[in-house]
């Protein structure tokens, strides 16, 4: 069995991909705080920030692969600690490379699509970013620390979906949640994404590790829609009322950073190298849909751990 190492293990992505490895694999899930209990893999707590950690978890796990997942991802928080964003988003990635380089280790970083401005879109890997906030600014910085200090690392820039401890994490689970309760939601209709549901990702990522790939990758979906689209199949594929999504544009949105309109980003490399195209937007939300069927949000639930 191999060894992951999945820093960030109670986050959207950390979470669901401990998840999926550890039905087949050993897994050692590092969190900042005491959130999980009762999980099918090991569980460390260490806060990645402080001096020294890092190559003290990386000492203890012995891990076969990195994979790493733990960022500072909300976007006004970033805004609102600047410094800490940069230490979490900017430094610690390029720590963490270091550290797999000099062990030998495959590492994959995750990265995100806000490092573009959005004014094109269609973006490929040789694309010159243009951040626009502080999470963005900082989620460079750790692309640019990470191929500095070890160029075998995978850097994946991703945007996903999906369900998440808490279910506050995601914007599927927000139009679910939200929709489910009859509550109004906006969609903006001038910002173009390419979401890829978690569990694609997931896989997705295994296979780079596994076909021995490096250097940079766009990871999303192959297909394209605004969020306003993607709130209203949402509501289709769940059997949801879309008429409580309001058609709006990003600027009435009220939001503190500023966004990126169109982050749309070319698949082509990611879809050489493996051979195959990532998935679509069906294809995601069906088996988005069908895990929700299946009861996921409430196993999901039941990790939360009730005592911290």
């Amino acid at each position: 069995m191999t060894r992951y190492l999945v820093t960030g293990a109670s986050g959207l992505l950390g979470l669901n991909m401990s998840l999926w490895l550890s039905r087949t694999h050993t897994v050692i899930g590092a969190i900042r705080q005491p959130e999980l209990a009762g999980t099918p893999f090991e569980v460390v707590v260490t806060d990645l920030a402080e001096k020294g950690a890092a190559g003290r978890l990386v000492e203890q796990a012995r891990p076969d692969v990195i994979l790493h997942c733990a960022a500072m991802a909300i976007v006004d928080e970033c805004e609102s600690q600047p410094e800490l964003a940069q230490r979490v988003n900017g430094d610690l990635p390029g720590e963490l490379a270091a550290l797999a380089a000099r062990h030998s280790i495959p590492m994959v970083h995750i990265s995100t699509d806000a490092v573009f401005d959005g004014e094109k879109g269609h973006y490929k890997e040789e694309d010159a970013p243009h951040p626009l906030s502080v999470y963005a600014r900082t989620k460079l910085a750790g692309e640019q620390s990470v191929a500095s200090a070890n160029p075998q690392a995978i850097i994946a820039r991703v945007n996903f979906y999906g369900f998440s401890l808490y279910g506050k994490r995601s914007l599927g689970e927000f139009f679910v949640n939200n929709l489910a309760a009859g509550q109004p939601v906006n969609g903006f209709t001038d910002v173009q994404f390419c979401p890829l549901f978690v569990l694609d990702l997931a896989g997705l990522l295994v296979e780079m590790v596994e076909k021995r790939l490096h250097g940079l990758y766009h990871a999303v979906s192959s297909e394209a829609l605004s969020k306003y689209e993607f709130a209203v199949r949402i509501a289709r594929k769940f059997g949801l009322d879309e008429h409580l999504i309001a058609p709006i544009s990003v600027l009435q949105g009220g939001l503190k950073a500023a966004r990126s309109p169109n982050l749309t980003l070319d698949t082509g490399k990611l879809r050489q190298a493996l051979g195959h195209a990532t998935p679509d937007q069906d294809a995601g939300l069906e088996k988005f849909h069908q895990v929700y069927r299946n009861g996921y949000v409430q196993k999901l639930m039941a990790y939360a751990n009730q005592d911290r």
